[in-house]
């Protein structure tokens, strides 16, 4: 296939589609971000502690990753289109009620509205491009959705933090408004109604609630952990296993189950989603710890720190698109290996680093890393959608993106206690400067070579994952 043909590109009202999901991949990675750096803002302009204004963050996140099946399931039985815009105003609305919040109670309550919004556009973004896209074009696309990913969760901290300073911390949700707007018109306009794939369907309510009660619980437990709760933390993560064991069970008898357990019986679709968490574990990581080897052991203001941490971003933004590309045309499984190896390489660079290392390594080790990423994470995506049953793929985009989320919250869990251990609890509860930089390195290195380690884990799975040649459609797939 090459670029003569006509085939291997896509068309006008191809790249529209691609640009309104784009814009929703966008926001949802924005919003991830750009709250944490007004927090202290929010605490202070409500008069309430931190605990409570973190609030404004965690119940976001609980209610984003427990929606996401179920937002891909109604997907399915109302229709990929109107779902998607519906899911979009909600957002929309969502934000613009939290940016004129009179008290943190009515803030955290629009939060959750937001979130279940968001988790609409998060979880139908993967199968909306494979259901109005072609698979000689899909990778690529899906590379141009995960790029304004990354793009909105690098810029998120930079936004908020200008936002905040500048005007005030609601401009924060402000900011999502023109732009929820510009989708959801460009959306009606552009996006064509398909027949929905299970129109005749039900949603899993049962299904649902336990679901949330499984990750709400995972959630939290990891956050106490995380901050040295480790008795109440532990037990909310025992609650965890027993409601995933019911909701195994439940999805297992009922009809119409939100997740249908006899797809993990492909193992490349297994593998290929199991990595995807393991990609996002590791990203997350390292995003967390660098901050403190920069501040607290290389002596940077905040601000520099920052602009160091966008080469990572970077390195996913500028590879992501070509990644894509390349494996609509030679497959997916050789652009994911080679991925994984540049990122275990990155990762073993930065395990390396010392007191005296010089800043342009931190900065090149860190956008080898996120190029890695950006080779790998497309392709990922693109191969488990290509796995995946035509009726299957609305579960598949959400799971997709909960494996991934999921990734992140266990990616800074593990790596602060990997970190922890060597350095000594002083690392998660001491204030910074009184921290010495001669204890902080070793632990530094061997929580980025437990980053490495899980990567390896990842690269092995892939080897044993079949390949998916770029352009060959499954039986039952067609373009729109």
């Amino acid at each position: 296939m090459t670029d003569s043909d006509p085939s291997s590109r896509m068309s006008v009202k191809e790249l529209l589609i691609v640009l309104v999901v784009s814009l929703g991949s966008f926001m949802a990675g924005l919003d991830a971000t750009i709250v944490n750096i007004a927090l202290p803002s929010i605490s202070k302009a409500f008069s309430v502690s931190t605990t409570l204004a973190s609030w404004v963050l965690n119940a976001y996140l609980i209610i984003l990753i427990s929606l996401l099946l179920a937002a891909a399931r109604i997907g399915d039985i109302r229709g990929y289109r109107n779902v998607f815009l519906i899911g979009f105003a909600i957002f929309t609305v969502g934000s613009a009620l939290c940016g004129i919040s009179p008290d943190i109670g009515l803030l955290i309550g629009f939060r959750v509205v937001q979130a279940a919004g968001g988790a609409v556009i998060a979880a139908l973004g993967a199968v909306m491009v494979t259901s109005y896209l072609g698979p000689q074009v899909r990778g690529q696309a899906l590379g141009l959705v995960a790029m304004f990913t990354m793009l909105g969760a690098a810029m998120g901290p930079v936004i908020g933090g200008f936002l905040t300073s500048a005007l005030s911390w609601q401009y924060i949700f402000f900011v999502n408004i023109p732009v929820g707007i510009l989708a959801i018109l460009l959306g009606i306009s552009v996006i064509p109604t398909l027949p929905a794939v299970s129109p005749k369907g039900h949603l899993d309510i049962p299904g649902v609630i336990l679901l949330f009660v499984v990750l709400s619980s995972l959630i939290l437990g990891l956050n106490l952990v995380q901050g040295g709760e480790t008795l109440t933390g532990g037990a909310l993560l025992v609650v965890t296993l027993v409601f995933f064991a019911l909701f195994l069970m439940r999805q297992k008898r009922t009809e119409e189950p939100l997740v249908d357990l006899s797809i993990f019986s492909n193992t490349s679709y297994t593998f290929q989603s199991i990595s995807i968490l393991i990609l996002q574990m590791g990203l997350a990581g390292v995003m967390f710890l660098m901050p403190f080897y920069l501040e607290i052991v290389r002596g940077f203001p905040t601000g520099t720190s920052g602009a160091f941490l966008l080469s990572l971003p970077v390195g996913n933004i500028l590879t992501a698109p070509i990644a894509g590309r390349i494996s609509d045309v030679i497959g997916t499984k050789k652009p994911i290996i080679l991925g994984f190896i540049t990122a275990i390489i990155a990762l073993f660079l930065l395990s390396t680093l010392s007191a005296h290392s010089p800043p342009h390594l931190v900065v090149l080790y860190l956008f080898i890393l996120g190029a890695g990423a950006g080779i790998a994470y497309a392709p990922l995506n693109s191969a488990i959608m290509g796995e995946s049953p035509e009726k299957e793929r609305g579960m598949t985009s959400g799971l997709i993106k909960m494996m991934t989320n999921l990734g992140s919250s266990l990616g800074i869990t593990l790596t602060l206690t990997v970190a922890t251990v060597v350095a000594g609890p002083a690392l998660a509860h001491t204030a910074a400067h009184s921290l010495r930089s001669s204890d902080l390195v070793p632990a530094f290195d061997v929580a980025f070579l437990f980053c490495m380690s899980v990567q390896v884990l990842a690269l092995l799975l892939m080897l044993l994952a079949k390949d998916r040649t770029g352009g060959s459609p499954l039986p039952h797939e067609s373009a729109y």
